[in-house]
């Protein structure tokens, strides 16, 4: 279940006191500044299998983690800052650059950094494991407080994934959420690596099938989804992704039919969406054809979306 924090209902002369402890729990231990000792904003938390996805609205403010606050608590995380709205500095290890919207970039818990919000402003963090992630990144000081744009590449599939994650992701079984959460941190080290100028192998099938999932997953609501988009995205041949899922039980296509099919299903028990119909749900998890639909429902649960809805 989401952990939600807001200023909505305290006191303005306690707002900054309430807002230092949210973000510290939130995250990890912090020091908050505001131009007049006053904040307004909402914190919402919510965790996939090993990371915590966050969407934070806030006035301006400075964030600061000091050395005093590390050795206090030393958490070892890595934190990831996804511009949607206003503009945010990440400084970090003698850095500092400036995230737009759709924009990202890493910074590391268990050294000093400081965040900057100048005016009013929306962002997602992704809170991930210091050690997983680390095994991945070589030397993190080369990537912190090093912007990766949202406009193509690592950066765009990124930003898309997390919206649609956000807003899926009380439905993800469990399995499902271990696999997206792979899908993320590849994601994120992707971005990063090219960025950081590194020399990138030819990705294994394994490291294919991710991008191809995390690509398609931010997609599903697409009716327009398809092998030959996938591979324009990630600028690769329709070949070499089918070469990619060659060993598995499954083509992509039965993949992405399969977690329309399962996004469908939650919604049918979903008692909030009783008012829509059956085929405006099919149709808004990018299914074109009723009937298409309605035979691979029943193939796949052994009943009609009507009889599980009853």
């Amino acid at each position: 279940m989401a952990r939600v924090f807001t200023t909505d209902a305290v006191a303005a002369r306690e707002r900054l006191e309430y807002w230092n402890a949210v973000v510290s729990d939130a995250y990890v231990p912090l020091r908050c500044r505001t131009p007049d000792n006053n904040v307004t904003g909402s914190i919402r938390v919510d965790s996939l299998a090993t990371l915590e996805l966050s969407l934070v609205t806030s006035t301006p403010q400075n964030v600061v983690r000091s050395p005093s606050l590390i050795a206090r608590s030393a958490e070892d995380y890595f934190l990831v800052n996804i511009q949607t709205e206003g503009t945010g500095l990440v400084s970090q290890d003698g850095r500092t650059v400036e995230l737009r919207p759709g924009d990202f970039a890493l910074y590391d818990s268990t050294r000093p950094y400081e965040l900057g919000f100048p005016g009013a402003f929306q962002q997602y963090v992704l809170m991930l494991p210091g050690p997983a992630l680390r095994s991945q990144l070589g030397d993190p000081t080369r990537r912190t407080a090093r912007g990766v744009r949202g406009a193509q590449g690592a950066g765009h599939l990124l930003i898309e994934m997390i919206r649609t994650l956000a807003a899926d992701i009380t439905v993800l079984e469990p399995a499902a959420a271990v696999a997206v959460a792979r899908g993320v941190e590849h994601l994120v080290v992707a971005g990063l690596s090219a960025l950081a100028g590194d020399a990138r192998p030819e990705p294994s099938a394994a490291t294919r099938r991710e991008q191809v999932m995390a690509c398609a997953r931010a997609r599903l609501r697409d009716p327009g989804l398809t092998v030959a988009s996938i591979a324009a995205e990630l600028h690769t041949s329709v070949s070499t992704l089918h070469r990619a899922f060659a060993g598995e039980s499954y083509s992509i296509a039965e993949w992405i039919w399969v977690q329309r099919l399962e996004r469908v299903r939650a919604e049918l028990l979903d008692p909030a969406q009783r008012h829509r119909t059956i085929s405006d749900l099919a149709f808004g998890w990018g299914f074109v054809d009723a009937s298409h639909f309605s035979r691979a429902f029943r193939q796949r649960y052994g009943c009609t979306a009507r009889e599980l809805r009853v």
